[in-house]
């Protein structure tokens, strides 16, 4: 519009007054802040139950001077922190990126001008100018007259234009498709419409997996025993007098029985899952929701802007009548290019068909009240709806032409007719300037589709294989929704209406939304009802969608699936957005999940193994008053037994889908390894403890090997402690290089290289556990002969009496627990 025309609206603001309102208030703040600050992404993951337990013994252990056990008790937990929220932060910056790359400009009048400001700076009482393609950011009454189109599928998920015209309530988060007008801005920031249909998206939620609910209650239950554990070592320690530095220390062991270096693990996968993933075009906002994903048995999806783009693609062109049939295309080509305002529809037919723009005297732009357009140069071309244009054709042409189109429209497509007009000379307006028709002569029929995301069809069908049931919940015509479902190839199934949806009982619609697979004219709280129906039948549920109309249903889902080009607010809520618009990540995801599932569930084994071996021990040990039988810094050689072998083995996993029965096969497995492990394990700890006591009693212990214990010990040899100071040393090496070693052999036992090594599950053909195993053996042998190393560890150098020992006991673990393992000994005791 003219600077005149401006002026000939009610009245804009003066930047004076604009800056005043924006002081008191009135400004449009941004109300799509939804996404975490970095304070609370740290505050999350740092301070977490585990981590204050960690904290607090490392923060006594420094005091205590203690400075290599306080490192290894607290550094895991940082470890972990760190990793998960580094991933959360990455995707909080990429979220911050697309913000600024996808912001735009309102045009607003101030001071008898228009100018361009940022949406936030737009204030109540303005006069903002729409034109097509530009976003309405403040609700408020279209102010000219005339009319607009305006595209509200971000708030309804109804992909028809809605007319307004002059007085009409325009709504934030809603776009002008066509037209031009002025708004008065009256709602703005928290008052506006988009702020109403987005407060349900404050605040951060994560929602466990059943892999993490497993998890919790697994640590919850060792929690448990390690409280009751250490009141016992703590009373035990009171009756023995013991100094206050060993009951730190054995706290320091104690609180090393919880796996946090499984949390550690999982965060692990976590992040790498998700950089897998981002390479294939997904960027994961929440921590879980690659493993989540893998879960999923039921996908719901909306429609306009999801499924598909929101575009046209031309299917076909049908000649019709007596002229000649490869003459229709170009000049249908040639219409699209020479028409002024341009629409969905003509861009497609230009993208689909050649043609050469020509010269226009006449135009009658599109609008969805008249559904028609023309042009006229030397030809006179008309595009519409066939019952808008079939009266202008003869009698009886319009028939056969009217059952053609039927058939197609009842597949879901949109059909036109291209005509020309009889009498080229025939005025497009009449005299009062109102648009009106020529008589006209059908040229063709033109069948056009909604355009597909990349890859929906395919992954679609994926989904279905690996037994995702997928559902279509739009606020579009039931009709044309079961036609595009029809499309994507879901099987056919009869739409149901959001009406008919609110006229049944709970239990029908229940019902109903577990038969039926096509919902159209569903509003947003209809589509939360639908996925909460489907999570209360059991069912774990992923809502895909793009606009702030989805944001009810996404946050209800168990897992929120975004669209780059949807809403801020939909970006900022999901737990994963499709970059690019490409759905080819989903199943990437999956993959990635079920990998993750079957590798931590993998890992679970050798973490609970050494929990339950180490709790045997302690309390065997201490019921046999022979000491404590850890040292703290040998906890850290869980790296070894425990944390590198389940990274790899993560990392090696073959995908699968997790199972309900988790406990009960951990069970099976921990039993007997745990058992067997520590009869073993206390019975080398109370042998090895005797004979160095002994030992050094009788003096049959060499001068050299007692300055060692010595050293190694902190008590000189003439003390009255030194024989037991020195046995118990002695006894905790040996104990701690056969737990290192069986953990190895464990490893063949979960990923059997030969036959040899099947007691617990059957051969695999990957040999890179058996690889593992073996280097890990190696790596730990050299850490015993380098002393440096060894103290570390708090471990002796190998002593000549422990070797033997070792080589004798481990070979008889091997094949009692083989054994226990395949015939079932454990369950058959106790009748399971």
């Amino acid at each position: 519009m003219t600077t005149a025309q401006v002026r000939e609206q009610p009245g804009g603001l003066t930047e004076a007054e604009a800056a005043q309102r924006h002081a008191r208030g009135e400004g449009n703040t941004a109300t799509a802040g939804t996404s975490r600050s970095y304070r609370a992404i740290l505050r999350a993951n740092v301070f977490t139950l585990f981590n204050n337990l960690l904290f607090g013994i490392g923060v006594a252990l420094l005091l205590l001077d203690r400075t290599n056990d306080a490192v290894i008790s607290v550094g895991l937990g940082l470890i972990n922190s760190v990793i998960s929220s580094g991933q959360e932060i990455r995707a909080k910056r990429k979220l911050d990126q697309l913000k600024v790359l996808h912001r735009g400009s309102s045009q607003v009048v101030r001071d008898g001008t228009e100018r361009a400001v940022p949406p936030e700076r737009v204030v109540r009482g303005d006069l903002v100018h729409l034109r097509p393609g530009d976003q309405i950011v403040v609700d408020g009454p279209l102010v000219t007259a005339g009319r607009l189109e305006c595209d509200e599928s971000l708030l309804t998920g109804e992909s028809e234009p809605v007319v307004k015209q002059e007085g009409d309530l325009l709504l934030s988060g809603s776009s002008c498709l066509a037209g031009d007008g002025f708004q008065r801005a009256e709602a703005v920031g928290p008052a506006s419409h988009a702020h109403d249909l987005t407060v349900v998206a404050r605040g951060w939620t994560s929602e466990p997996t059943p892999l993490q609910r497993r998890i919790n209650q697994i640590v919850r239950a060792v929690m448990l025993v390690v409280a009751l554990l250490s009141i016992t070592i703590l009373v035990q320690a009171a009756i023995n007098d013991l100094s206050f530095l060993q009951i730190v220390k054995d706290a320091a062991v104690l609180s090393g029985l919880i796996p946090y270096g499984l949390f550690l693990l999982v965060a692990v996968a976590y992040a790498t899952g998700a950089a897998a993933v981002a390479a294939r075009g997904a960027l994961v906002q929440r921590v879980n929701a690659v493993e989540a994903l893998s879960n999923v048995d039921v996908l719901c999806t909306d429609k306009t802007g999801t499924l598909t783009t929101g575009k046209l693609q031309l299917d076909r062109v049908i000649p019709v009548g007596a002229g000649a049939a490869a003459d229709v295309p170009p000049m249908l080509g040639s219409f699209a290019r020479s028409v002024s305002a341009g629409n969905a529809t003509t861009t497609a037919l230009a993208e689909a068909l050649a043609g050469t723009a020509f010269p226009v005297s006449q135009e009658v732009p599109f609008s969805s009240a008249r559904r028609w357009s023309a042009i006229s140069g030397e030809r006179q071309y008309v595009l519409g709806a066939l019952d808008r244009l079939a009266p202008q054709l003869g009698s009886g042409a319009p028939e056969p032409l009217r059952g053609e189109a039927a058939g197609w429209t009842s597949r879901g497509y949109r059909v036109l007719l291209f005509a020309e007009a009889s009498d080229p000379g025939h005025s497009l307006f009449d005299a009062a300037g109102t648009p009106r028709l020529p008589p006209l002569r059908a040229l063709a029929l033109v069948v056009l589709r909604d355009e597909l995301r990349p890859h929906v069809e395919q992954v679609l069908r994926e989904m279905r294989d690996t037994g995702v049931r997928v559902k279509v919940v739009s606020g579009d015509d039931p009709g044309t929704v079961a036609a595009l479902a029809a499309q994507v190839g879901l099987p056919g199934t009869a739409p149901i209406s959001g009406d008919e949806l609110d006229e049944l009982s709970p239990a029908e619609f229940d019902r109903a939304v577990q038969e039926r697979s096509v919902f159209g004219r569903i509003a947003p709280g209809q589509k939360h009802r639908i996925v909460d129906s489907l999570r209360r039948q059991g069912h774990y549920t992923v809502m895909i969608g793009d606009g702030v109309n989805d944001i009810p249903s996404l946050k209800r889902a168990h897992i929120g699936v975004a669209m780059q080009s949807g809403s801020a607010v939909t970006r900022d809520i999901a737990d994963l957005v499709l970059l690019g618009d490409s759905f080819s990540a989903l199943t990437a995801a999956q993959h990635q999940g079920r990998r993750i599932i079957s590798g931590i569930g993998t890992s679970l084994n050798l973490f609970l193994a050494r929990v339950a071996t180490s709790t045997l021990i302690i309390i065997a040990v201490a019921v046999l008053g022979l000491g404590f039988p850890y040292e703290p810094a040998q906890v850290a050689l869980t790296l070894f037994t425990v944390g590198l072998p389940t990274f790899f083995l993560t990392r090696w996993a073959p995908p699968r889908r997790f199972d309900p029965r988790m406990v009960s096969s951990l069970a099976r497995f921990v039993g007997p390894a745990s058992l067997v492990t520590a009869a073993f394990a206390v019975a080398i700890y109370a042998v090895v403890h005797e004979l160095v006591e002994v030992g050094i009693g009788r003096s049959a212990v060499p001068a050299e090997v007692l300055q060692k214990f010595s050293a190694y010990t902190g008590v000189s040899g003439t003390d009255a402690g030194f024989a037991d100071a020195a046995a118990t040393v002695t006894a905790q090496t040996a104990l701690s290089t056969f737990t290192a070693v069986t953990a190895f052999v464990l490893i063949l036992f979960l990923a059997p290289p030969w036959r040899f090594f099947a007691g617990w599950t059957e051969p695999v053909t990957d040999k890179r556990p058996a690889l593992l195993a073996l280097g890990l053996f190696t790596v730990f042998v050299v850490v015993l002969v380098i002393p440096p190393a060894a103290n570390y560890f708090a471990l002796l150098p190998p002593y000549k009496v422990l070797a033997p020992l070792i080589l004798i006991a481990v070979p008889m673990w091997f094949f009692v627990l083989r054994g226990m393992w395949r015939h079932r000994l454990l369950e058959r005791a106790l009748d399971l």
